[in-house]
């Protein structure tokens, strides 16, 4: 499946905009593979007794604020525009969403833009249906969308997908801002560690699971989304033909809600992704606090009537539908 979709000079502006540069891929192989070894050790290493009260405490604070970041932030807000935020509740999103360590927040939105232009179709960055049907050909597909497609991609082209934030100043700075975020991402929770347990070891302890097994969970969680939940899961939504998004509901917790795909893939700008009943979803919690605060506005958020319209079997659906706007 190739990207490469360009128009002339005169027409729609290019797909992608060149390659990543060679210091960019070394970083990404180690914000990727040394979180992940980092995942692989965690369990002897909390068998071991190298896990604490502290070291929880860390993990999840830091896990909620990432996870979060990227959820509200970079997708239903930055990406979707579910909701209007007051000027540092959007800074302030950007740099949550930077702790992820899941790429800057232009380019996350450009990415995330394309993919929901041509979903599962031919220039979608990350369908796990690039190279088929056949059992091979979909293993070599979900491993690309899951993560394959960071190591070999062309750049989706900000300028098409993204020229809003460009033209923010606040949103190029966080941008710009990147490898600093990042940089505290990890010693952020090096320093909470140490000042809750006054000590080196406990410094060290809640890096090991506050920065690189918190970074390698989030963004595994998140690119199963990508992977996962285009391949395996109901679609009770209807959705443009082609698109296979799917609910993945053992995923819902720990993504924050994200897992509720096939309602988003039907319906991008809702606020609310897990719309049937017994479905959580904490980012849209989190967005009903932030709108009960005052300092987000004009949330957009699932009508009833809109719900049903988009079941593929009404009928048999619509009692488990959440009836709520909520």
């Amino acid at each position: 499946m190739s990207t490469a979709l360009t128009g002339p000079e005169t027409g729609p502006k290019p797909l992608t905009q060149g390659h990543q540069s060679r210091g960019i891929l070394i970083a990404l192989w180690a914000f990727v593979v040394i979180p992940f070894l980092a995942l692989l050790a965690a369990v002897p290493m909390a068998w071991g007794g190298w896990l604490g009260w502290s070291d929880v405490l860390v993990a999840g604070f830091w896990y909620m604020l990432s996870g979060l970041g990227v959820t509200v932030g970079y997708h239903r807000y930055f990406t979707h525009g579910s909701f209007k935020a007051k000027p540092w509740v959007r800074t302030a999103l950007a740099v949550a969403g930077s702790f992820a360590v899941q790429g800057e927040v232009i380019q996350w939105v450009a990415d995330h833009r394309r993919h929901h232009a041509f979903s599962d179709l031919e220039g979608d960055p990350h369908s796990p249906w690039r190279f088929g049907e056949s059992v091979g050909g979909l293993a070599r597909g979900l491993f690309h969308a899951h993560v394959g497609w960071l190591f070999n991609r062309e750049l989706s082209n900000r300028e098409r997908f993204a020229p809003d934030l460009l033209a923010d100043p606040a949103t190029r700075r966080v941008d710009r801002l990147f490898p600093v975020l990042v940089a505290v991402s990890l010693l952020g929770p090096a320093a909470m560690g140490g000042l809750l347990t006054w000590s080196w070891q406990g410094a060290l302890t809640a890096l090991f699971w506050g920065g690189l097994v918190r970074i390698a969970l989030l963004h595994h969680v998140t690119w199963a989304i990508n992977s996962v939940c285009h391949v395996y899961g109901e679609r009770p939504f209807a959705m443009r033909q082609g698109d296979r998004a799917a609910n993945f509901w053992p995923l819902a917790l720990l993504s924050f809600g994200e897992s509720w795909h096939n309602l988003h893939h039907a319906d991008p700008t809702s606020a609310r992704h897990g719309v049937l009943r017994g479905q959580l979803d904490p980012s849209a919690r989190a967005i009903w606090l932030l709108e009960k605060a005052g300092v987000v506005w004009a949330v957009r958020w699932p009508k009833p009537e809109r719900i049903t319209a988009k079941l593929v079997e009404p009928e048999r659906i619509r009692a488990r539908s959440a009836g709520r706007e909520r």
